[in-house]
This record gives structure tokens, sequence and C-alpha cells, in this order.
């Protein structure tokens, strides 16, 4: 056994000794909330294709029509095979929607921040990081020059501390969060943020993958008070809500402008293919013309809360924290037995004693489906004594 084979066997060997050892399982997604696994039917409460679109007839016409005229990929970068008209068409659509100067596509949610934050932030600078935002956010920071300063997660109090004792210290100051927290489900206090980024000339930049489309009739979580709050970084994915594929950034011009330059992982990949653009662009004008869709994800939430007595979602997302990874792996099982898929979700993408069933609600999901996952949920949320996290 050479050294490298012996290195993976015994790091395979300590994941599984703790319970954390992922495994590729093959799904397929025929429409609507079902899987097929095993040859079994369950219904997905892990997805999050919030609102179905990724099965959208007309979502997927207008990315067939978008092969069919431009092909299956984008052939180079988008500084050197050239801009894709549905590139700038879309870019123009998503600034417009999210109250923004000016928009730019990447290749993913995650290339977009391993691209925004570098580019932004160096030597001399601060980047300040909630505590639970996702790992995405906190690897761009990596990437970056600037120190990096974690605050507790939601805790405006303590960024405000923070600020007031460090800003003066450093030449720009960086402040990320997620707006819609993947793992807990509960939002961040965008317009407090804003607020105190505002005083102490501190730039914003939320990360809305998971509430775009779903949050204030589609807008997203900058939008939950009403007017729209001061985040001058408005990121997020096309992956989710929209069914489609690729990350994006809502910002001023010249922001944009200096990204198309310095944002190394717009620079350095190829474009997506513009059939991923096509289908966010269909996505887009369903959302916009369509408010009751974009409220049934958060409505069905609510129903699965208030029936099993967790606090009310505040989002599609909504996490049942058991705490030992085998705890939650041992319910995920229980729930495929029962015909459910809700994947169970360990350390380190959740804190450690932190493992959680996390149930995300589709506006495809039918009500009986979600009282019988309740029913099913209070069963084992009686037999294992779970610690529900607080959603806000």
């Amino acid at each position: 056994m050479n050294t490298l084979d012996a290195f993976a066997r015994r790091k395979l060997a300590e994941l599984e000794a703790a319970a954390l050892r992922r495994s590729l399982v093959d799904t397929e997604r025929p429409g609507d909330s079902i899987v097929v696994r095993g040859g079994r039917r369950l219904v997905s409460f892990s997805c999050n294709d919030y609102l179905g679109l990724s099965q959208h007839p007309t979502v997927k016409a207008s990315a067939s029509a978008a092969i069919a005229a431009f092909g299956t990929g984008a052939g180079a970068s988008r500084l050197v095979t050239g801009n894709h008209p549905l590139f700038a068409e879309l870019e123009s659509r998503l600034a417009k929607w999210k109250g923004a100067e000016a928009a730019l596509v990447f290749g993913s949610g995650y290339l977009a921040n391993l691209g925004i934050v570098p580019a932004l932030a160096g030597d001399g600078d601060v980047i300040l990081v909630d505590e639970l935002a996702h790992a995405c956010l906190f690897a761009g920071a990596q990437l970056s020059a600037a120190e990096r300063r974690v605050f507790r997660h939601n805790d405006v109090a303590h960024v405000r501390t923070i600020l007031g004792a460090q800003r003066g210290h450093f030449r720009n100051a960086l402040l990320m969060t997620d707006g819609v927290f993947s793992m807990d489900g509960d939002l961040a206090p965008v317009a407090e943020l804003a607020e105190v980024c505002a005083n102490y000339d501190t730039w914003l930049m939320t990360d809305d993958a998971h509430g775009l489309g779903v949050l204030a009739k589609g807008r997203g979580s900058s939008f939950v008070l009403g007017d729209k709050a001061t985040v001058p970084l408005q990121m997020g994915t096309l992956s989710k809500a929209l069914g489609s594929y690729g990350g994006y950034l809502c910002a001023p011009r010249s922001v944009v402008d200096l990204l198309v330059s310095r944002a190394r992982t717009l620079v350095y990949s190829t474009g997506l293919p513009p059939a991923n653009a096509a289908a966010a662009l269909a996505a887009l004008d369903i959302i916009e013309s369509n408010p009751a869709l974009t409220a049934k994800p958060l409505a069905k939430a609510c129903a699965f809360t208030r029936q099993i007595g967790l606090p009310e979602a505040q989002s599609p997302i909504v996490p049942l924290v058991l705490g030992a990874s085998e705890a939650a792996l041992a319910a995920s099982r229980r729930l495929e037995d029962e015909g459910f898929l809700v994947v169970a979700i360990r350390p380190p993408t959740v804190p450690a004693s932190g493992a959680r069933l996390r149930f995300a609600f589709c506006a495809q999901h039918g009500d009986d489906d979600v009282a019988r996952l309740a029913d099913s949920v209070a069963r084992l949320h009686r037999d294992a004594r779970p610690v529900p996290r607080e959603l806000g």
C-alpha cells in the first residue's frame, strides 16, 4: 500500500468512526417533490428547488431553445470568448429586481464568493463574518489578505463593539452574512446591520442564496421590511429558487466593472453555458409575475412548524437539531422508511454536537405530505428527545 492510499484509508476510517463519512447516492428527480432512490419513490424535503422551476415547462423550453441556438457550452471565459448577450440581459434583469445599479454572473455561488471577497478586501483591510455564514464566505475571506473577525451569530451589538474598537485600525472594512442561513433557516437582521455598517463606513455583503424567490414576493432578504435595506453587495445563486445554475452579485456599477478585471473566478473560469442564463431569465419572468407562488414555500414551512410546535419558520428552511451525528443519521433513515427524504446534516457543515435534520419546503409539496411529515417528525421528536434550535 502506497502512502497516498494509506493516507486516504486512514482518513476514511476516522470519518467512519465519527459517523461523518459521506457518500453519493444515485437519486432521480422525475418532477415535483418526488425523488427515486433504490427503486423507491420518496417525497423529498432536502431540495432547494423551492419553486419547482427546474422542472417548469417554460424554463426547460427556454434552456432547450438556447442549446439548439448556441450549443451546450460557453467555450472559454467571458473575457476571452466574448460576452454572450443572454448574460447581459440576465445581469440587467437581476440588478433591476434587486434594486442595484448592475450585476455580474459567475459560474456558481461558491465561485462568486471566492472571487468577490479577495477582489474587494486585501492587506490593510478587515473582514467581519457571521460565525454561521456559509462556507464559501469563509473560503473567500481565507483567500483575502485582509484580517478576519468572526462575530456572534446575528449579534448586532457584537458587530458594533468590534467596529467601535477596531474600525479605525483598517483602511476598508467588509461585513458578510447570509441573508437566510442555509442550515438554520433564520434571517439576518439585514436592516440593523446596514445601519451599523453605515455608521462605521463598512461595506455590507449578503449571501441571499436562500432568499431570492421566496422572501418579500421573491426579491429576497434585503426587502423583508418593505423598502430595500442599504445593502451595496447582494450576492446570490441561480441554482435554488431560479432552478438553473450559477451565481451573481448585484452591486454598484463601479464594483461590477472592477470585478470584471479583478475577480479571478470570473477572469479565469469558463462562462456558464448560455442555456443556464436562458433558464434563469425564464424563471425570473415567473417569479416577477407570480408573487403567490413565491409565498408558498414559507407557508408550507410555517404549517409544519405549527403542527409540531417549533418556533414559526422564518424561511423555507426548518432545522431540527439532534446533537450527535449518529442520532441525525438514524432519524433520517427512519423518515426514509416512512417515505420521506430528509438528509442528515453533520459537522463540519454545522457546529460540533449540532447534527440535525434540515427540512426544505417547496411550493410543490402537497399539504397532505407536509402534514404526514409533521406527524412522523412529531413521533420521532418524542422518541429521540432532540433539542430544537431556536429559529430567531
